[in-house]
């Protein structure tokens, strides 16, 4: 059975295009995605990612509001039942940005131009239980 995996776009960003493919490119590696679509409330994805038992939750963001959102998706995971769920984040996040992100919760952080095969690597990584290192670290 795949590892289910959900790609949600958080708040007001109407941006889908790499969201869709990290979709794609995560699907194409074996893992069954959940995609949320756009423009989604915080609490909606945290009740989703329960609903749907997945094993991983990827946010993509392009607004500028990473930090506030990516808190708020794991505060909603933990209000859920969900804390046991790692949030990757991806998207325009300059690299002053990504310890605070890894500080509010975040397993791992894709700025624009990860290589697709690295945040497969990572979320295969960190939904199989390996040592949770990850490949963009």
């Amino acid at each position: 059975m795949p590892t289910r995996v959900l790609v949600a776009k958080p708040g007001l960003d109407g941006h889908d295009r790499g969201a869709k493919l990290v979709a794609r490119g995560l699907r194409d590696a074996g893992f069954e995605v959940v995609f949320t679509g756009i423009r989604r409330r915080v609490d909606d994805i945290a009740a989703t990612a329960v609903q749907e038992d997945v094993a991983l939750v990827g946010l993509s963001i392009l607004s500028g509001a990473h930090l506030a959102l990516t808190r708020r998706t794991v505060e909603a995971l933990r209000a859920a039942g969900g804390a046991d769920i790692p949030v990757v984040v991806g998207g325009t996040i300059p690299a002053g940005d990504v310890p605070r992100l890894r500080a509010a919760g975040a397993a791992a952080v894709y700025p624009t131009g990860t290589p697709l095969d690295i945040i497969v690597a990572d979320i295969r990584a960190l939904t199989e239980g390996q040592d949770r290192r990850c490949a963009s670290e």
